[in-house]
């Protein structure tokens, strides 16, 4: 909007008037009136744009000035940036001599960068230069001057209002985010849906089935199907399900690497249509999938045709869902089914704009208002919540009143459709966020925004300012869309209080952004954002205006134009994501005024050229995904504007990418020069002798980094002074530490590590902390500092001796602890118990459990690990040590895996009042038989050594639902594995007992493993006998007591891995209801299950897929060939 645009020019006005004086630097006479007479002239046109900004809906007259307008301001901006990055660029040149001269005289002094400040310009440009650069700019000045002063004066003539005033962005209440899930008026299409999917009162002729959903735009249609695909019925029923939004164009390549990723977790390195095909066959043959294609256009039978053909490999009673605006698609996709969204009644409308508003929809006062205005939605669910938070907003009969006698409503676009809601959300809007909604138009349709991506394209458009706080503002610009509800299918980030990371924007709302910008990509001489498909044909057109491009490529790979950037001097931002660019040019430098360069995923981009270190204006660079490049420029300190260099780091780590970012040599010296770094991933270390690297003491002025960080190289550092200098406690925004020691080393001295460690002290408000390779015996000092520290990783820690008593760490929800080779116990010193003992005995205490009588000790621990702890054998509990066994211990642990620890004798006491519900354990433990007392217990992983010859009592596990046993010595699985005994003298009252602690709905029932799903039985290279209970004693004990015996009702995947001896299966598997078996590796179990003649294969036949040797006996309830 254009007074985005005049704020942000007086703002360039005022720091380069500030710079001046600063500076003494002095235009050529008589321009510094036509300067003052501009920023005259500029305030009085701000004062009455927000009339001209609404009647422009109306006027053409007044539309076509606000473009002349606009156009003069881009103009007026690019000159005064081009004056800024000269002298930002004077700076630079001055700094870098500077360093020259301090290391040519070997007196490094320390000097004081301010962003703000000029050097001196007799000590940068030669007078000649100084006198040309300032003439030029005053030319330019005095031309611009003179076409603002026309517009000023056309403005006369359109009576134009003064503002009232300019309205402050407040951050949006908790209460104004209202959960919208809930659907009015579709109870029945709903039922209906639900009832389809399920199967229920159809017969299947073929498979799968599609249904169709048909509606107009905003008719609720993925917001139908989405509560459909949530319904725990629909989760229970099907194995695989899969989300696809397809959108227009149809690209049957990304839909196809959709479906896999979606069932495979990763993205294909597949490119070739044939093959994803292929493979998405195997993913889903013999498996029943619930498929949602979302938001089809396309009516091409071609388009449709190879996964009409891919999906017939489901099992039956598989279902596809389609959602489109058309019937056509519903007919070309030969629908079983298909579901007409009609409009929603006007109470219904009602109900959903009350409920936005948060005003009861029997409101006396404000009721008959709401109905009313409700009415003007015309069913359309979107249109009724886009309404309701202009509602909620304006809650008063007046300021409803208004809204509804407002001559918006009798526009021929607002009559035709939802266009009226929209705009008077829009309206509502400052101009500042009108502007970066309006954006949101250069991406397209269905596309999954990232909220930090939208900041930084904002800030890099001028539409937060120039100021420290840019990204702030735009977190508030961006709340506040969320508020008026031009954003939607949110995905929140659970470690963030549930802040809004990613989301999407609903067609309509996109359709009306776009029908609210002018000359986007319309007129490619005049347009200022475009978006382009480019190829090898590709005329690159003179858009030399252009302000934001994003380039697509979809061929192999791809080389710039030689003149393309002499085309682009406007440009700020500048968007090359998942194109095939091998280079980026060195001609990249011409784009002087550019802000932001997206390298995202340019995977054949192999380096970056050192002219990209002359974009001295550049305040984001993000090359995530770029895998070959493996080092920065050498000039990177040049770029001393960059607030974001994001290499997707963490993201790799937190996704496990199979694309690896490869960034792994040391940054470059200088790095300590970017003072306004934001984001700074990864910073990696130099060798002491390596001149050209940079030092750890370069992130002492980086004192605004925020989010995550890991430092690598430290085991380059010799200097305690160098760790002590990078001052992390002063790095008050970091909340993700990661410090990376490099490998173990046994000829690298501990001592120096632990000095080091002690001096990265980081500040107390650290989340997340992770630290490999070190190498000192004890643990730092500061570690207990972190007071509201929530996970914590120490890996490859060979030469430490004692944990740290991290029990006292309230906030602590992950403990991940690998490779600590020389701890021999776990006692409770890592509880926190010992050194509150310590203090009760220097205060005099005689009484222990008096001390530690209400003591919680990680009180918010979820999930514990212990990895590769070569050494460890004991691990103390509550009732060692003396330790009050009134002590609550790790209360809510939900996970606690112990993997490659073969000298760890018994698990600890307290693990029987934890809230365990997965456990993995993979050592020597010889109390086995306590996991019985788990009973809360969902997922179990067990590794037994050759020692163990009996499994567990796992069956009056109520809660189990999957089990994976590895088991050396075992030969036997008997009755005793079920949970009950073979042989009792008093029958009767142990199948009594047994009865009632595992059945309460029955008096003559017992169930074991009652909701036991998967069952994985590996490596069990003794086992010979799998028994049930049928000819035992406990059958005939349960026959004389009349209790019936249910074994695994709700087993659905059996496995049985490398069991060469096992010879049979047990009775009771014909009860179960087994839709897969797997056998592999048992070569006499094998021969025992062929099909019709093995003598085990009547336990089997009623299983639907049977896989014997990685070959299908049987898939679908249908014999296979082999």
């Amino acid at each position: 909007m254009a007074g985005v645009l005049v704020s942000a020019l007086l703002e360039q006005l005022a720091s380069i008037a500030v710079g001046e004086a600063e500076q003494e630097i002095k235009l050529v006479v008589g321009v510094d009136e036509e300067v003052q007479k501009l920023e005259d002239n500029l305030r009085m046109i701000q004062a009455v744009l927000e009339d001209a900004e609404k009647r422009q809906m109306t006027e053409a007259t007044v539309k076509l000035w606000l473009g002349k307008l606009k156009d003069t301001f881009y103009l007026m901006d690019d000159v005064l940036d081009e004056w800024n990055t000269e002298l930002i660029k004077a700076r630079i040149q001055e700094e870098e001599k500077e360093e020259e001269n301090a290391e040519s005289s070997h007196a490094r002094k320390k000097m004081k960068v301010s962003l703000s400040m000029i050097p001196s310009p007799s000590s940068w440009l030669s007078p000649v230069h100084k006198l040309s650069m300032r003439d030029d700019f005053a030319h330019k000045i005095k031309d611009l001057r003179g076409k603002l002063n026309e517009l000023f004066k056309e403005r006369v003539g359109f009576g134009f209002e003064l503002n009232r005033g300019t309205k402050v962005v407040e951050r949006p209440t908790t209460t104004s985010l209202v959960d919208v899930s809930k659907i009015c008026g579709r109870r029945k299409e709903r039922e209906e849906l639900v009832s389809i999917l399920l199967g229920k009162d159809s017969q299947e002729e073929k498979s799968p089935h599609v249904i169709s959903l048909i509606g107009m735009g905003g008719m609720g249609k993925t917001t139908l199907a989405q509560l459909a695909y949530n319904d725990v019925d629909v989760q229970a029923h099907f194995e695989k399900q899969i989300w696809v939004c397809v959108s227009d164009p149809f690209d049957q390549i990304r839909v196809a690497k959709a479906i896999v990723e979606s069932i495979d977790g990763r993205s294909p390195m597949i490119t070739e249509l044939q093959n994803l095909v292929i493979k998405i066959c195997d993913l889903i043959r013999g498996k029943k999938f619930f498929l949602v294609l979302d938001d089809v256009w396309s009516e091409k039978p071609n388009d449709w045709e190879p996964f009409e053909i891919a999906l017939k490999c489901g099992a039956q009673g598989s279902r596809i869902l389609i959602t489109t605006r058309k019937e056509g698609v519903a007919k070309m996709v030969n629908s079983a089914y298909t579901i007409n969204l009609e409009v929603l009644s006007n109470e219904d409308s009602w109900l959903i704009c009350s409920q936005m508003a948060s005003v009861h929809k029997d409101n006396e006062q404000l009721g008959k208002l709401g109905r009313e205005l409700a009415n003007k939605c015309k069913g359309l669910p979107l249109a009724a919540k886009i309404l309701g938070s202009v509602m909620g907003s304006q809650r008063s009969r007046q300021k409803w009143k208004t809204i509804l006698d407002s001559n918006l409503w009798e526009s021929e676009d607002v009559q035709n459709g939802v266009l009226g809601p929209l705009l008077f959300s829009y309206n509502e809007l400052p101009s500042v966020i009108k502007q970066c909604f309006l954006y949101c138009a250069n991406f397209p349709k269905d596309y999954l925004f990232s909220r930090n991506e939208l900041v930084y394209q904002w800030m890099a458009q001028g539409y937060s300012g120039s100021k420290s706080n840019m990204e702030d503002l735009g977190e508030r610009y961006f709340e506040k869309l969320v508020m008026h509800s031009f954003f939607q299918d949110f995905e929140k980030d659970d470690n963030d209080d549930g802040k809004i990371i990613r989301c999407k924007m609903h067609d309509m709302v996109h359709d009306f952004a776009l029908s609210m910008t002018t000359k986007l990509g319309l007129d490619w001489k005049s347009a200022h954002h475009l978006t382009l498909e480019f190829n090898k044909e590709t005329q690159f057109p003179v858009a030399k205006n252009l302000r934001t491009l994003f380039l697509q490529t979809h061929f192999g790979r791809a080389v710039f134009p030689s003149d393309l950037f002499q085309h682009l001097t406007c440009l700020r931002s500048l968007n090359l994501e998942h194109t095939c660019f091998g280079k980026v040019p060195d001609e990249v430098e011409k784009l002087k005024h550019l802000r932001l360069l997206n390298l995202y995923s340019c995977s054949e981009i192999t380096e970056l050229p050192e002219t990209l270190c002359n974009l001295c204006n550049l305040q984001t660079l993000n090359i995530t995904y770029c895998c070959k490049i493996k080092k920065l420029p050498q000039g990177m300190g040049k770029l001393i504007k960059l607030r974001h260099l994001i290499t997707g780091y963490f993201r790799f780590l937190k996704f496990k990418s199979f694309q690896s970012p490869r960034l792994t040599k040391p940054f470059p010296k200088g790095i300590g020069r970017l003072s306004s770094l934001r984001t700074l991933e990864k910073f990696i270390i130099g060798g002491i002798n390596n001149i050209g690297e940079c030092k750890l003491g370069e992130l002492k002025n980086l004192v605004h980094l925020k989010g995550s960080l890991e430092i690598g190289g430290l085991e380059n550092v010799t200097d305690v002074q160098e760790a002590e200098n990078a001052q992390l406690k002063n790095k008050i925004h970091l909340r993700n530490l990661r410090l990376h020691f490099g490998e173990p080393d046994v000829n690298r001295r501990g001592e120096n590590d632990e000095l080091v460690l002690n001096a990265l002290e980081p500040h107390p408000d650290l989340e997340s902390l992770w630290i490999y390779g070190y190498g000192g015996t004890g643990y730092p000092n500061w570690v207990m500092s972190l007071t509201i520290l929530k996970k914590l990783q120490l890996r490859s820690w060979d030469k430490l001796e004692q944990l740290p008593p991290l029990g006292k760490l309230c906030f602590l929800e992950t403990i991940e602890i690998e490779g600590a080779k020389s701890m021999k116990k776990v006692g409770v010193e890592f509880l926190g118990i010992e050194s509150n003992r310590k203090k009760d005995e220097e205060k005099g205490s005689t009484s222990t459990s008096t001390s530690t009588s209400s003591l919680i000790l990680f009180p918010n621990l979820k999930s514990l690990c212990f990895r590769r702890m070569k050494e460890w054998e004991e691990w103390d509990g509550m009732g060692e040590s003396g330790v009050s066994e009134s002590v609550l211990i790790m209360p809510r642990l939900q996970v606690l895996k112990v993997d490659d620890c073969p000298k760890l004798k018994s698990l600890p006491n307290f693990l029987e009042t934890t809230s365990l519900k997965e456990l993995s354990v993979d050592c020597r433990i010889s109390n086995w038989m306590t996991l019985a007392t788990l009973s809360g217990l969902k997922i179990l992983c067990l590794f037994l050594d050759f020692d163990v010859k009996h499994l567990p009592p796992l069956g009056k596990l109520l809660f189990l639902e999957s089990l994976k046993i590895t088991a050396f010595g075992v030969k036997k699985v008997g009755v005793e594995f079920l949970g009950i005994e073979e042989e009792s003298n008093n029958n009767n009252d142990k199948i009594d007992d047994e009865k009632g602690s595992t059945s309460s709905s029955s008096s003559s029932s017992l169930v074991l493993f009652p909701n036991l799903k998967s069952l994985y039985f590996s490596s069990l290279t003794e086992w010979e006998e799998w028994d049930g209970i049928g000819g035992t004693m406990r059958e005939e004990e349960a026959q004389e007591s009349g209790v019936t015996i249910t074994i695994m009702p709700c087993l659905q995947d059996l496995s049985i891995n490398n069991c060469p001896k096992l010879k049979s299966l047990p009775d009771f598997l014909p009860t179960t209801p087994l839709k897969t078996l797997r056998i592999q590796g048992s070569l006499i179990l094998s021969e025992c299950c062929k099909a019709e003649i093995g003598d085990q294969w009547p336990k089997i036949s009623h299983i639907p897929n049977i896989q014997i040797n990685h070959q299908y006996v049987r898939r679908d309830g249908r014999p296979m060939q082999t």
